[in-house]
């Protein structure tokens, strides 16, 4: 099922960008921006110069969203909706956040032309933002890599970040192994996974596998900010449940096989990260990759919990803008929502639904 043709064929405007499967979330809201407003990829001048690769990446000359941001119609300004399935959760708000606020790093360190992605004043070119699966706080996957790892076959980051890019988005290797994963400013081209990811690693914590871990995830959430005029929602999804005999959450039946052992791996993890987040029992949930409770919200960001769907109180409930709009977890694991391990009609279900619920909030 092709997702965005079915969306686009019910009325609705929907694009599916493109960005670097292992790159990191600066560099892939980068990518983002260049796309949806037909330009070159500017990384920045700072972020740049920090990580030791070029500044300018891919040139796009077509944007994705025709007058994004300029007002028509007598003065109503071009919006977009931003929604971020799993890593794209980070993307998506580290650009609304871009927008609204800038780079103050960016300004200082850019002599001449600076991306207008890091000038800021442009909170209101978003309307909302929507993550699902999203690992806000990172996973404990990575963490369960350095202790039970070899336990449920997770070998190294190698294989552990593939999993996390490539296993719930249906990608599978070409018959040379050799994917495209947009690291020209890393001086890679076309190449297989081992070797981009020993490239990028190599230069620092440039890279997904970085932003991935809970000590990453809470350097990110340092600098993203929400902007007060958008709407922010937030969906995380469950695949364990409470083990009768053993403690913690073990994965249920009918989770993607792929998925099932580290489902298992996470649902019994505790431990430390090197920089001292302690993950214990509530991190256990889980959706076979992302931890519900790093999937509900950034950890210091406020929130307010959205009702159960057809509820007493959801008559009652004020969809708020500015603050994470968490809805109830839902049954499954972390590809049910795009239609992986799910059929057709669940994703179109969910964002036909998620479609009329935006449509319908206060402009």
């Amino acid at each position: 099922m092709n997702l965005v043709e079915y969306l686009n064929g019910q009325g609705y405007e929907v694009h599916a960008p493109s960005v670097g499967p292992v790159s990191s979330t600066w560099d892939r809201t980068c990518e983002l921006y260049a796309q949806l407003t037909g330009t070159t990829v500017d990384y920045g001048e700072a972020h740049s110069k920090a990580h030791n690769h070029e500044r300018f990446g891919r040139e796009y000359t077509e944007p994705l969203v025709a007058q994004w941001g300029e007002k028509i119609n007598g003065g109503q300004r071009i919006k977009v909706n931003l929604i971020g399935h799993s890593f794209g959760g980070a993307t998506v708000r580290l650009l609304a956040s871009l927008l609204a606020y800038g780079s103050e790093e960016e300004k200082a360190a850019t002599e001449g032309e600076i991306s207008p992605l890091f000038e800021g004043g442009k909170g209101d070119w978003v309307y909302s933002v929507t993550a699902l699966c999203a690992p806000h706080n990172g996973s404990s996957l990575t963490e369960v890599l350095n202790s039970v790892g070899g336990l449920v076959g997770i070998k190294d980051t190698t294989d552990m970040l593939a999993t996390l890019c490539f296993g719930v988005a249906g990608i599978t290797a070409t018959a040379d192994g050799i994917y495209d994963f947009k690291l020209e400013h890393f001086g890679i081209t076309d190449t297989d996974l081992n070797s981009a990811i020993d490239a990028i690693t190599a230069s620092g914590n440039d890279h997904a596998a970085y932003d991935l871990t809970p000590d990453g995830a809470a350097e990110l959430n340092k600098t993203i900010k929400v902007d007060p005029d958008a709407y922010y929602f937030s969906y995380s999804y469950s695949t364990t449940k409470s083990g009768s005999l053993l403690k913690g959450q073990v994965p249920q039946t009918n989770t993607l096989p792929i998925l099932y052992p580290f489902a298992l791996a996470m649902g019994s993890f505790k431990g430390t990260t090197d920089g001292g987040i302690s993950i214990d029992e509530t991190w256990q949930e889980n959706d076979g990759l992302v931890s519900v409770v790093s999937a509900r919200y950034p950890f210091g960001d406020e929130f307010v919990e959205m009702p159960l769907k057809s509820s007493q109180s959801e008559e009652e409930f004020e969809i708020q803008r500015g603050i994470w709009n968490v809805a109830p977890t839902k049954e499954g694991d972390h590809g049910k929502v795009i239609g992986l391990n799910s059929g057709e009609e669940v994703p179109k279900t969910f964002f036909t639904e998620l479609f009329i619920m935006i449509d319908e909030l206060e402009r």
